[in-house]
């Protein structure tokens, strides 16, 4: 009797995966060259698949990389849920918060440089603009999360609606990621203090 565990994979199945494989190859070359430098030949030559494999799974470059952020960001939008359900106090968040901000802008800069450049892009391409769109609503719900744990545990409403509490807090991120691109991750330093400073300015101030 065949079980699920035992089940062979749907063509479906095994195509996902080989499009999931080649998202991973493809966003190393993309974190490098960025969306204007990059060709789909270009990342086939930077990867282990042949340029004939990449055409097969996806049709052009725009179709590639929607793919390819999409692939990326899925994984991203849980990155602060430990940091909501493990916080017991406000400056205990804020304190986890900003260093999980610390651990993804040195660990994955590149991702980030090529999601900026998309949502930049996004502005020109109207093939980009959807998925964008898309991915910016569920990084601003990501961040939204936090803002009213903070507020919870700070017992002070929040003083900012989501899409500019996202706006703030992106802000804040993107500035940090110009930095280190250009100065190195000794930057990455002085980012916490900065994330005390802003937290306290997305809620009521105290009575």
């Amino acid at each position: 009797m065949t079980t699920t565990a035992t089940a062979r994979r749907s063509p479906g199945d095994k195509h996902d995966e080989r499009r999931n494989q080649l998202a991973e190859s493809a966003l190393r070359t993309l974190g490098e060259l960025g969306y204007a430098r990059a060709s789909l030949r270009e990342i086939a030559t930077n990867s282990e698949f042949s340029h004939g494999v990449v055409h097969y799974y996806f049709r052009d470059k725009l179709e590639l990389i929607v793919y390819c952020v999409r692939y990326y960001k899925a994984r991203c939008v849980r990155r602060y849920d430990a940091v909501v359900a493990d916080s017991t106090s406000a400056d205990e968040l804020v304190e986890a918060f900003a260093a999980k901000l610390v651990e993804t802008l040195r660990d994955e800069a590149p991702m980030h440089r090529l999601w900026y450049d998309l949502r930049t892009q996004s502005m020109f391409e109207p093939g980009l603009r959807e998925a964008v769109t898309h991915i910016d609503a569920t990084l601003q719900e990501m961040i939204w999360r936090v803002v009213e744990r903070y507020s919870d545990l700070a017992a002070r409403p929040p003083a900012l609606a989501p899409a500019a509490a996202y706006a703030v807090l992106d802000g804040l991120f993107q500035q940090a990621l110009l930095a280190l691109t250009r100065d190195g991750e000794a930057v990455l330093a002085g980012l916490p203090a900065q994330v005390r400073a802003v937290m306290p300015v997305l809620l009521v101030p105290p009575a």
